[in-house]
C-alpha cells in the first residue's frame, strides 16, 4: 500500500534514487548497444556484450525493486495534473514500466536465441543456432523496444521541463533530492 502524502513536496529519497538510477542505466545501455559492433569480433566484443547483458540484469533487479518499493513503501504524491493530462501522465508511467519489463525479457530471450559467451567464463547455448530469421526478429524487437523507451522517456523528460520552466509548478522538483 502506498503512502499518499498530501503535504509532501517531493518523493521519498529511495524513490528518487531508483528513478534516476533507472534513467542513467537505460541511457548507458543504449550507448553501449550503439558501440558493441565497433569492437573487433572475439573477446573485445564478447566483453562489451557481457557488460551489456550484466547491466540488463541490473536493470531487471532495479525494475523489480522500483515496483516493490512503489507498491509497498514509496511515497505517492497527489496528481500534478487533472483530466486528460493526468491520464496521459499515468499512461506514460505505466508504458515506461511495461516497456522496461518487456525489453529485459526480450533481451534475455535474445541471449538465449543468439547463444553467447559471458565474459568468456561460460557459454550460453543457442536455442536454435541455424534460425537466423528468429535471431534477426528478436534483435529487431529488442532494438525497437529500446527506441520506444528512449522516445517515451524523452517525452517524459520534456513534460518535466515544461512543468518546471513554463508552468513553474514544482513538479520537476518533486523528483529531486533537494531544493537546489
Amino acid at each position: 500500500m502506498q503512502f499518499v502524502s498530501q503535504g509532501a513536496a517531493r518523493y521519498d529519497l529511495t524513490t528518487i534514487r531508483l528513478h534516476w538510477a533507472t534513467a542513467a542505466l537505460v541511457l548507458v545501455q543504449w550507448l553501449i548497444a550503439q558501440i558493441i559492433d565497433l569492437f573487433p569480433k572475439g573477446m573485445p566484443r564478447i566483453e562489451v556484450r557481457s557488460v551489456h547483458i550484466s547491466l540488463g540484469l541490473c536493470l531487471a533487479v532495479l525494475l523489480i525493486a522500483r515496483l516493490f518499493w512503489r507498491a509497498t513503501r514509496g511515497r505517492a504524491l497527489p496528481a500534478a495534473n487533472r483530466g486528460a493530462l493526468n491520464i496521459l501522465a499515468k499512461g506514460t508511467h505505466l508504458a515506461l514500466y511495461a516497456l522496461l519489463g518487456a525489453i529485459v525479457l526480450v533481451g534475455l530471450f535474445l541471449v538465449w536465441v543468439r547463444g553467447d559467451s559471458f565474459f568468456g567464463l561460460f557459454a550460453i547455448p543457442a536455442f536454435d543456432p541455424g534460425n537466423q530469421a528468429l535471431r534477426h526478429n528478436v534483435e529487431e524487437l529488442h532494438g525497437a523496444l529500446a527506441t520506444l523507451i528512449l522516445v517515451l522517456a524523452g517525452l517524459h523528460a520534456a513534460a518535466g521541463l515544461i512543468h518546471h520552466f513554463l508552468w513553474n509548478d514544482g513538479v520537476l522538483r518533486r523528483m529531486t533530492p533537494t531544493d537546489n
